[in-house]
């Protein structure tokens, strides 16, 4: 009988990654600001080994800039920037919509309308409405099933985060987003993958405005 694989713990970086990512996805570490090294390795109770590790990570991710002999900084994201990204996001995660309006299963249509009604009923709470609308959005990217698409959106997604939040500036903007998910979700489950590719595009175009 083979024996057990031991499964070593979550590297040291990746947990500092991870609470790094977080901050700067609440605001707490804002674009353009220099990241000490420092004193985060001291409230973290760490040597900078790991944090300098993690900073790679975040780095490639896009989150982090380095400058050679002026450390680290959080990615201030440009206008052209952002639009590159949904530029890329919109191909992507349209083309998974019309994949999965032709093969989703009754099962997994019934999931996403489940999420859908979530997604309705967090009216005016934002920071629910957007963790159900990125759920929603993996999830129709997994049930395409291609887990290079993936890969790609879970990191254009990270990028788009640093900019989220001026996205919630223009007034009614989560009312229109809403409305825009019942038109995908009417072409899914009408199995129109046309529309739901059309839809998804339309969805991104207007994020876009929102956010610029």
């Amino acid at each position: 009988m083979a024996s057990a694989v031991s499964l070593a713990p979550r590297a040291l970086y990746e947990e500092v990654a991870e609470l790094l990512r977080q901050r700067i996805f609440q605001r707490e570490l804002q674009p353009g600001s220099w990241i000490d090294e420092i004193k985060i390795a001291q409230e973290f109770g760490i040597s900078r080994t790991p944090l300098r590790e993690a900073l790679k990570v975040l780095a490639a991710e896009g989150l982090v800039t380095m400058k050679v002999r002026r450390g680290a900084y959080v990615t201030e994201v440009s206008e052209s920037d952002l639009a590159d990204v949904y530029h890329l996001l919109s191909l992507l995660e349209s083309d998974a919509a019309g994949v999965v309006a032709q093969r989703a299963t009754p099962s997994q249509l019934e999931e996403l309308q489940a999420l859908h009604q979530e997604l309705e009923s967090a009216g005016a709470n934002r920071d629910k409405f957007f963790a159900l609308n990125e759920r929603f959005h993996m999830r129709i990217l997994e049930i395409a099933g291609n887990r290079w698409r993936d890969q790609m959106v879970a990191d254009l997604r990270k990028v788009m985060k640093l900019n989220r939040h001026n996205s919630l500036l223009k007034s009614g903007r989560v009312e229109e987003s809403m409305l825009e998910h019942r038109a995908i979700m009417d072409a899914l489950v009408r199995r129109d993958a046309r529309s739901a590719v059309k839809r998804m595009q339309e969805h991104f175009r207007n994020g876009l405005e929102a956010a610029a």
